[in-house]
């Protein structure tokens, strides 16, 4: 019989090295030979209180949620079910619960006492990540069901959601503003890439026309006034969400990218070169960096300096044909698998950076320490 079910617990994974080149303190928090990620960069895999990380894992033969007590507790299973998107968990802002999707519903698991519930179900749907409105009452989700996209609204009580927003191209990534509670930002792809579109569906703008040649991604938001985005792989940018007026940070190969809370720093890892995670300074563009990953970084496509094209996904149709977006595709050699891209994020106090390097071999989840 299996030792994995909601609520086991496991010994701590546990140990502390430091980067050879720059001398920071790592915390490697999981050590199981099978697919182990944090949450998905654009939301903290830490608890408020930073005393334990959320993170997924294949390690039962399913993607499944678990807590690691930070920084040498044990490990628990949190979720034991099919279906789960093991990208789309973000934890509530009191740190109570973790929110996720499972195949076509929203879900929410209590992180003391492990009651799951089902906050919304949208029949025949795929759900993507998570992300809550400032006012904490409401998520969004990118949703694929059948040939189109959709954009979902999912009230947090429990009260039901609904679709706002129905696309025949391609939907990811969407996020509400940080301070407004009805502004969601959010990717159609391929290109253009950038769109807005309020809480209740209305108001679809266009933020930036380009064409495929333009390889535009990773946006978020940074602080109230601007987004941030890649411009890969060649420049890291923002916008003026208002004027819509685009200025350059830093001419290099910023790939995923997290702001911090006062918006004077942009997180990023880096590949083709890989340069390690770097801290940079959003006034002066200049950088520093913070450690070296060492993960493979899979995608042919970040070789090139294009949207993929329909001779890139040749080799990876079917699995594509199934799946929401690349994010969820096992067997993607285009774009990911995305497992093995540190997607460094922020811890709340932001003097900790959690990231994934399968430099051992196979995924795992480290922490690196942030110097003063």
């Amino acid at each position: 019989m299996s030792s994995y079910k909601k609520g086991a617990v496991f010994p701590s994974e546990s140990r502390s090295f430091t980067d050879d080149r720059t001398g920071a303190r790592i915390i490697q928090l999981t050590d199981h030979p099978s697919i182990n990620h944090h949450l998905y960069f654009l939301t903290s895999s830490f608890t408020p209180d930073e005393q334990a990380v959320i993170f997924a894992s294949y390690r039962s033969g399913e993607t499944n949620y678990y807590k690691a007590e930070f920084l040498e507790g044990d490990i628990r299973q949190l979720t034991d079910e099919p279906g789960i998107h093991g990208y789309s968990g973000i934890i509530s802002p009191d740190g109570s619960a973790l929110l996720y999707t499972a195949g076509d519903s929203v879900k929410t698991v209590d992180l003391a006492s492990l009651v799951t519930r089902t906050l919304a179900q949208y029949p025949d749907g795929q759900l993507g990540e998570l992300s809550i409105s400032a006012d904490r009452t409401a998520l969004v989700a990118a949703m694929k069901q059948g040939a189109h996209s959709y954009i979902t609204v999912t009230q947090i009580d429990g009260s039901g959601g609904k679709s706002i927003f129905e696309c025949p191209r391609t939907i990811i990534h969407p996020q509400f503003h940080p301070s407004d509670p009805n502004l969601i930002e959010y990717a159609q792809d391929p290109a253009p890439r950038m769109w807005t579109i309020r809480r209740d569906g209305t108001d679809n703008t266009c933020l930036y026309e380009h064409d495929n040649s333009e390889f535009i991604v990773h946006e978020t938001f940074l602080g109230d006034k601007d987004l941030i985005f890649v411009v890969w792989p060649y420049a890291l940018k923002r916008m003026h969400i208002d004027t819509t007026k685009i200025t350059t940070i830093s001419d290099f190969n910023a790939w995923h990218i997290a702001a911090n809370a006062t918006g004077d720093t942009v997180l990023c890892d880096t590949v083709h070169p890989d340069l390690g995670l770097q801290l940079v300074d959003v006034t002066t563009g200049e950088r520093k960096t913070l450690c070296h990953p060492h993960s493979s970084c899979s995608g042919s496509q970040w070789k090139k300096d294009r949207y993929a094209l329909a001779e890139d996904w040749q080799s990876a149709a079917d699995e594509k044909e199934k799946s929401l977006s690349w994010m969820e595709m096992k067997v993607d050699t285009v774009y990911g698998p995305q497992w093995t891209h540190p997607h460094p994020s922020y811890s709340w106090t932001e003097n900790w950076v959690v990231y994934t390097s399968d430099v051992s071999g196979h995924s795992q989840v480290y922490a690196v320490e942030v110097g003063k």
